[in-house]
């Protein structure tokens, strides 16, 4: 571990956190941890040693050049602090980094460190896997924890997957054995475009994330970003008359699933959350402009289906 700074005292802690890899289908977890350390302008006070944890043939070094002097940034897993003022003042602590290739139970034993070390209450994990899911309906996001008690007080799912899992499934675990309350939140990411970016699965994070935290966040471009990227897949899907009618057997699917759901309570659930997310949006109707970072790295394992995917995300 490289500590960076000394952290000040903070205020009613969370921990999210977000693994580049296999968890992450179309890049929508790693996204959206992005999206809130560019929103808030994250401050890194540690880094885990790469030595420790990284193989650089499967996740290399990138060189650059810093004002003429080359520079070399390792593959790494960097923690950074934010204050959120909306609703109220509190502290999230981001875990930004890629799924380690080696010695995972020191890795989140490390972790969960530092986590006890600043009082950290809740453990957020995003993931994102690949699912039977059309991309012109709401993408599907799940929460599940292995806590019976923090399943029912946050009314989320109560973990039942067996397979194989990742780094997600090893981390939340690891919360449930030290004692501290973990929940992990999936998106749904369709598999016929499962190349990144996926705006419209990081944007559906993000407002699952805002729900449970009650947090106010930001979206940024993200809205507009999901919109285009919806256009795209719409344009494409309509050149093609196969997958135009795949689509629409999902949607046909999806739809006939969801019609117990359209109850007086869902539509009124949807409802505030329609009125939380208006209260991001400006006077002039602009939206915060949020930066995007993006970096070229080696191609990951594919993502992990429905089928397949850790810690009680439903099977399609």
């Amino acid at each position: 571990m490289i500590e960076l700074e000394d952290v000040p005292e903070l205020i009613d802690p969370v921990m999210v956190c977000a693994f580049e890899g296999w968890n992450d289908a179309g890049d929508a977890a790693s996204a959206a941890l992005a999206h809130l350390d560019e929103t808030w302008g994250g401050k890194v006070f540690a880094a885990l040693d790469a030595e420790e944890y990284y193989d650089f043939q499967v996740n290399r070094p990138t060189v650059w050049l810093d004002g003429g002097v080359r520079r070399i940034t390792w593959p790494t897993t960097r923690l950074s602090v934010i204050r959120v003022t909306e609703p109220t003042t509190r502290d999230v602590v981001l875990i930004r980094g890629i799924e380690p290739s080696m010695r995972w139970r020191s890795f989140c034993n490390e972790l969960l460190g530092f986590a006890h070390e600043l009082g950290v209450e809740l453990v957020v994990i995003l993931g994102a896997l690949l699912g039977d899911t059309p991309h012109s309906r709401p993408v599907p996001v799940s929460g599940v924890t292995s806590d019976p008690e923090l399943a029912r007080r946050l009314e989320l799912e109560e973990s039942r997957y067996e397979g194989p899992t990742g780094i997600v499934g090893v981390l939340q675990e690891a919360c449930t054995h030290a004692g501290v309350p973990a929940v992990t939140l999936w998106a749904a990411v369709p598999h016929y475009v499962a190349q990144p970016p996926n705006p419209k699965a990081t944007l559906a994070l993000i407002n699952k994330l805002e729900d449970l935290l009650d947090l106010r966040i930001p979206p940024g471009e993200l809205g507009e970003d999901a919109r285009a990227w919806q256009l795209g897949v719409d344009q494409l899907a309509a050149e093609d008359s196969e997958v135009a009618e795949y689509v629409q057997q999902l949607e046909e699917a999806q739809d006939t699933a969801e019609l117990p759901e359209a109850s007086g309570d869902a539509i009124a659930r949807e409802f505030e959350r329609y009125l939380r997310r208006r209260e991001n949006v400006g006077p002039t109707g602009e939206k915060p402009i949020a930066g995007h970072a993006t970096a070229e790295r080696p191609a990951e394992p594919e993502p992990p289906t429905a089928r397949e995917s850790q810690d009680g995300a439903e099977e399609e």
